[in-house]
């Protein structure tokens, strides 16, 4: 049998020295405050039943995609599925993809090209990175949620095109600029000026593109997310939707274009080369969306709303709104420096029965590690406020 390498035994080692190595947690019983299951959406009996039902109706009782979607797996789910995402979001075309990972990686390896700009959000999610690495834009990251840098940023940019222009007149210089953030910042829970933001691309002609996923559910009427909240659907290059934070299922999609759409199709590798979603995943987020849009889904995302109230004026009432990152979504973040030390505070909650994560560096900046607690429509406020008390003990 083959020795594990030196060179990788020394970087595991290096994170369990820095108390940041990662481990696969046991699935507890303890009171959520840790999923992306923001509605309960992933265990709603109703959006379970439905879809068993809806797969009767179409009589589907295939367990298996059986290949790509460019071969065998183009299921007519995903044309009635992807047609009602067009609509919910009143966008012209959406593709579904595997997972928001999936999304993001195919997106940004393909869209920009070569001697394009990326300008993204120094915050923005590690999949949006991964994806822009694998491409051949240039990219730069601009300061979290700050449009004042962000126009430095690509002043500097064009200036430095201009001199390699004169250097080298006889390259074209075709170059498009991408301006890339989240609407809700998974991390810190907070959210850009998205109007500015999106006024400064279109006065300059520069294509703005925003990952909805800790949005779609929580903001706008129904919870189409915050990008149609605040009306800005038509201003938006493309919008990156995922399933399985407030929808409660898998998977994501890209809303865009039709000319978008038929252009992922042919050149997202992450589309192409993988094995499709099965009919029963497809029929998943079709009754998760088809709740969202009825009453009961509405009460949901309506009481959301008021257990994320209710824990902002808990912390003014307990001191400890100078711990938490400002932020009006589901996404409510505590700064405790050091990762033992938040490792430590997150063990003593799950010690009294309540999963709050420990974000550790590297996964956040170091210095900025934090407890991450994510509200759900099922919270109740006797949860709240008792979680809050035994932290207010524990920060004491």
């Amino acid at each position: 049998m083959q020795l594990f390498p030196k060179k990788l035994q020394r970087k595991l080692s290096e994170r369990a020295k820095n108390s940041s190595l990662r481990n696969l947690p046991e699935i507890e019983n303890y009171i959520d405050f840790s999923s992306n299951n923001y509605l309960g959406f992933a265990t709603n009996e109703t959006i379970y039943a439905n879809t068993f039902q809806y797969l009767l109706g179409k009589q589907i009782s295939q367990n298996g995609s059986t290949g790509s979607r460019l071969i065998s797996g183009n299921h007519p789910l995903y044309n009635e599925l992807e047609n009602y995402l067009a609509s919910f979001h009143q966008v012209e075309s959406a593709l579904v993809f595997n997972s928001g990972y999936d999304a993001n990686i195919g997106f940004f390896s393909a869209v920009p090209q070569r001697n394009d700009l990326v300008f993204y959000d120094e915050l923005i999610h590690a999949s949006i990175r991964d994806g822009i690495k694998m491409g051949h834009a240039k990219s730069y990251k601009f300061e979290h949620n700050s449009l004042e840098n962000l126009k430095e940023k690509i002043e500097l940019s064009v200036q430095a095109l201009r001199q390699s222009s004169v250097k080298a007149p006889s390259r074209t210089m075709d170059t498009t600029v991408y301006i890339v953030t989240e609407s809700v910042f998974s991390m810190d829970g907070d959210s850009p000026d998205l109007k500015a933001l999106s006024a400064f691309c279109l006065q300059n002609g520069y294509y703005l593109v925003v990952d909805e996923a800790h949005a779609v559910g929580v903001y706008g009427r129904k919870g189409t997310g915050l990008i149609q909240k605040l009306g800005l659907q038509k201003q938006i290059f493309a919008r990156i939707i995922t399933f399985g934070k407030a929808l409660g299922c898998h998977g994501a999609a890209i809303l865009g274009s039709s000319q978008l759409k038929k252009y992922l199709v042919n050149y997202a590798r992450s589309f192409i080369y993988t094995t499709a979603l099965p009919p029963h995943t497809l029929a998943t987020v079709y009754s998760a969306y088809t709740f969202l849009g009825i009453s009961k889904g509405e009460e949901q995302i309506r009481m959301l709303k008021d257990n994320i109230s209710f824990f902002r004026e808990k912390l003014k009432a307990f001191g400890l709104e100078a711990y938490f990152i400002e932020s009006d979504s589901a996404i409510q973040s505590c700064l405790v420096k050091g990762n033992q030390a938040v490792k430590k505070i997150s063990e003593k909650l799950v010690t009294d029965g309540f999963s709050v994560k420990a974000i550790l560096a590297p996964t956040v900046p170091e210095g900025e590690e934090r407890l991450r607690f994510c509200l759900h429509s099922f919270n109740t406020k006797e949860e709240i406020g008792f979680v809050l008390q035994l932290l207010k003990k524990e920060l004491s």
